[in-house]
């Protein structure tokens, strides 16, 4: 038997207990946003520390860190030492997850984790409890197949999904713990389901809330309507020149490159994605790049009078958030900027536009190394075919506070989603053979990196 058989083995020995730990974690609702019960992520946070120890990492601690911008979720911290003169990589994942959402969208309990035609249904089952088990399971399948060959650090984090606010300051806090050769990010997805993927981009993410004022208090719509546009058409004007005809994004000066690395036809785009039939497509240049290294704007929500409430009235104010999903490359702040500068110049008939900043997020650019190469391999041998480099249109801004702190170590962004998985939507699931390649790819990546030393 060869080696990576040996470790496959291995892997197909410990998924039992990774798929019942990873059961364990989704029965608990780690929503990190304000408006959930907090104890749940503490517990979450235990769980993890539980996991780890299991598959056998030494120093393990649950830190909830006090800092100037806040009080920070519950962070695990784990290590385990390899071979002298081994390189160190540090894993990371994250264990709060979304809010459930409409429950009536659900078709299973959403904290509840259902198997069926083998995917696994839950909140966090992909993101990214799913993660946390890859790490884990890597670990426990080489300690299985005769020993770890790397140092590995794993750092779980608990409030990816609210914007990491306090992660650059846990950074710093601890950067003599977390400092690494290699890091490997399972937070991104794969081409498909049985393709692969390592993703090399990442757009950038600014938010933005924009309120319109055309009076000072409501007016009938009767006795004033005509030489008076009400706030929500004003709004509904200056969102209009957000785009041109073709569906663009027509704020000027914001970089954009309509080149692409893999080919996303226009009828795997409508599946994977639900268009209806007759909607067309926005923009232009290749579909991949339209959703990976072009920018894009969405308004994400809208505070205005509801249909049951509506009266003969116009509108005096309203407001709407936008989200700008910003091109690799982007200084972020720049974009924001450019951004303000173009609903000034485009309110409808002079209505008043005050807008308030929202996140900054950095875009991600990966750098060509030798262990990218050795992550490919890996993919490979895994999965049994050729994987695919990829950009992803989502955004996970703290990477460039990896890439800042720790500008020698290489940074690899993997995961275990797929264009079925509806992350952040109801009926989120896994794939679980993907799953288990994944555990696999990355024990292989771990044996290679342990072969090429420090």
């Amino acid at each position: 038997m060869t080696e990576n058989m040996n470790l496959s083995d291995a892997v197909d020995s410990i998924l039992p207990e990774a798929r019942a730990a990873l059961e364990e974690l989704v029965r608990i609702p780690s929503v990190s946003s304000d408006a959930f019960d907090q104890e749940h992520l503490s517990a979450s946070a235990a769980k993890v520390a539980e996991i780890l120890a299991r598959a056998g990492m030494e120093d393990i601690d649950v830190i909830t860190l006090d800092t100037p911008h806040g009080t920070g979720r519950p962070a695990v911290l784990g290590h385990l030492p390899g071979p002298e003169g081994a390189p160190t990589v540090l894993l990371y994942a994250h264990h709060d997850v979304q809010p459930p959402g409409d429950s009536e969208g659900w078709e299973t309990e959403p904290f509840e984790p259902v198997e069926k035609n083998g995917r696994l249904y839950g909140r966090g089952t992909a993101d990214d409890k799913a993660g946390i088990l890859v790490h884990a399971g890597a670990i426990k399948a080489l300690a299985a197949a005769g020993g770890v060959p790397v140092s590995v650090t794993c750092f779980i984090e608990g409030e990816e999904e609210i914007g990491s606010p306090t992660f650059a300051d846990f950074l710093q806090a601890y950067r003599e713990r977390l400092a690494a050769d290699v890091i490997i990010v399972a937070d991104s997805a794969n081409w498909r389901v049985g393709t692969p993927s390592l993703t090399t981009s990442l757009r950038g993410v600014i938010g933005l809330t924009v309120q319109v004022d055309v009076l000072d208090h409501a007016l009938h719509s009767g006795g004033y309507g005509g030489p008076i546009l009400d706030a929500v058409t004003a709004a509904s004007r200056l969102i209009a020149t957000l785009h041109d005809e073709e569906g663009t994004v027509a704020v000027p000066g914001l970089v954009r490159d309509t080149t692409s690395q893999a080919d996303y036809p226009e009828e795997d785009l409508r599946a994977d994605a639900g268009i209806l039939d007759g909607v067309e497509l926005a923009g232009t240049g290749s579909i991949a790049s339209r959703l990976w290294t072009q920018p894009a704007i969405s308004v994400i929500g809208m505070d205005v009078t509801t249909v049951d409430n509506s009266s003969n009235t116009l509108i005096p104010s309203c407001r709407f958030r936008l989200s700008m999903r910003i091109a690799p490359g982007e200084d972020p702040a720049r974009a924001q900027q450019a951004l303000i500068d173009h609903l000034e110049a485009n309110a409808p008939l002079g209505a008043r536009i005050t807008t308030s900043r929202g996140e900054q997020g950095q875009t991600f650019k990966a750098r060509e190394s030798e262990v990218m190469d050795e992550a490919r391999e890996a993919l490979r041998e895994a999965w049994g075919t050729e994987p695919v480099d990829i950009g992803m249109g989502g955004s996970i801004p703290f990477i460039s506070d990896l890439s800042a702190l720790f500008p020698d170590a290489e940074v690899l962004v993997t995961g275990i989603e797929d264009p079925d998985t509806r992350a952040h939507s109801e009926n989120e699931s896994l794939h679980l053979g993907d799953w288990r390649n994944a555990i696999l790819a990355e024990a292989l990546l771990l044996t290679r990196l342990g072969k090429r030393g420090a």
